[in-house]
């Protein structure tokens, strides 16, 4: 150990970082390196063994108490006190927790398992309404307590804000209605949208589902109390309320809350360049002029380098287009799942 230190702080390191990737203290170093000559470890372990150490008839009671039939399905804090009822003291339940855990059966002992949740499919969308991400924020009022609703649709591919309204309440009714009219505006055929969301209760009402079924619209959902299964609406929230614009004052009225959000819409959607879309608008993304815009970004860097190649020392700034976008992509695997799959 002193050989691999001497080495590491020749190198350049320091020693009192090479003693902890060691788990040696500097201390114990200098008592080793004492008077130049290196001293034997002085260090030494537990001489004896805790009083009050189980032994093993104590260990095997304490297990054959718990496996026994009528025991086995409860945890130690329902078996202790079974047993002092029965005027029975055989350990406490930190020391059945401990015999149970060393002989790794501290799993879940009743037959009622807690359910497994699975992250979602992965999905990817290579053109605009294809896959759709929608969720409600609230927006504070001058009444303490109460809240306005913001319904808010999003276009994963370009990220563009396709629907959105403002109600003073939440219902499965009310999220039917901004996505139909959504649909029917942005004029997509039968079975080609996914929409994700979260697991609320207007996302997985009969209203709602009823009218997805109506469309041809193919529900996703995120795992219940999972934030990042649904990232670009919760991305898009946070844009929102950090907003420069976003008034420091609670809304006094729908009419007030309808505004703002019609305005930062536009900004979001026509002014605001996307850092994940290489910097273009959510609605040059959405209606393709992205692809241009870009040519002609890459162009002027390859224009400008042959001017000036001494002010480069590698490629140009990487201004091509992400053709395709995923949700949930998991572990990459030869299984993605496709849109156009996936409604069919």
């Amino acid at each position: 150990m002193i050989g691999w230190i001497d080495e590491a702080c020749a190198a350049g390191a320091r020693r009192a970082q090479a003693c902890a990737v060691l788990a040696l203290s500097e201390r114990t170093l200098q008592r080793w390196c004492e008077h130049g000559a290196v001293q034997a470890d002085g260090r030494t372990g537990a001489a004896h063994a805790p009083a009050n150490k189980l032994s093993e008839p104590e260990r095997q009671q304490i297990l054959e108490i718990a496996n026994a039939p009528e025991l086995a399905h409860l945890p130690p804090t329902q078996i202790v006190p079974a047993l002092a009822d029965q005027s029975r003291y055989v350990a406490s339940e930190s020391t059945f927790y401990r015999v149970l855990r060393a002989e790794k059966q501290l799993a879940h002992r009743s037959k009622a398992k807690p359910p497994s949740r699975e992250r979602p499919k992965p999905l990817q969308a290579e053109a605009p309404n294809q896959l759709w991400s929608w969720d409600i924020t609230y927006l504070a009022t001058t009444v303490k307590g109460m809240y306005f609703y913001l319904y808010l649709l999003m276009d994963v591919f370009s990220r563009k804000i396709v629907g959105w309204e403002v109600y003073d309440s939440e219902s499965a009714a009310q999220a039917s209605q901004v996505f139909r009219r959504t649909y029917l505006r942005e004029g997509i055929a039968a079975e080609d949208l996914v929409l994700h969301s979260d697991n609320g209760s207007p996302m997985k009402g009969a209203t709602m589902l009823a009218t997805l079924q109506k469309l041809g619209v193919m529900p996703s959902f995120s795992r219940p109390s999972v934030s990042d299964d649904n990232p670009y609406s919760e991305a898009l929230f946070k844009t929102l309320k950090y907003h420069p614009g976003f008034p420091n004052k609670p809304f006094e009225s729908l009419e007030e809350a309808r505004a703002w959000v019609a305005s930062f819409e536009y900004w979001y959607n026509e002014v605001h360049r996307h850092s994940a879309l290489r910097f273009v608008t959510p609605g040059q993304r959405h209606r393709g002029e992205d692809v241009a815009l870009l040519e002609q970004r890459h162009r002027l860097y390859e224009e400008a380098k042959s001017a000036h190649p001494e002010r480069w020392s590698g490629p140009t700034r990487n201004w091509q287009p992400e053709h395709t976008v995923y949700l949930n992509p998991g572990k990459p695997a030869p299984m993605e799942v496709k849109l156009t799959q996936n409604a069919a």
